[in-house]
């Protein structure tokens, strides 16, 4: 990735109940994020909390994916089921380097 681009962070505390149908619908919205314009990648990692990093090309790309209907869908079910809390950040990737052994 060149740096310019954008991360949206996404930390997580998820309910006790967080596992009915929550990784169908995490690999859902991976695949459906996977095809939208401008999307470049995501990683993620969850212990007690939960982090998500997709990035972007563009703030216009992250817009257009948050009002994505089934992303929507998707919200409204995160947040009556599956999270606790979640904050959001959104940031610019002005550098970036890598170590690999």
């Amino acid at each position: 990735m060149k740096a310019g681009y954008y991360a949206v962070i996404f930390t997580s505390k998820r309910t006790p109940e967080d596992e009915a149908g929550y990784a169908d619908m995490a690999q859902r919205m991976y695949d459906l994020a996977a095809r939208q314009p401008g999307f470049i990648a995501v990683e993620h990692a969850r212990e007690a909390l939960g982090i998500t990093v997709s990035y972007w090309e563009s703030l216009q790309s992250i817009a257009l994916w948050k009002d994505q209907t089934e992303h929507l869908m998707a919200q409204g079910q995160g947040r009556a089921l599956w999270y606790e809390s979640y904050h959001i950040r959104i940031c610019k990737v002005e550098r970036e380097y890598q170590f690999h052994k």
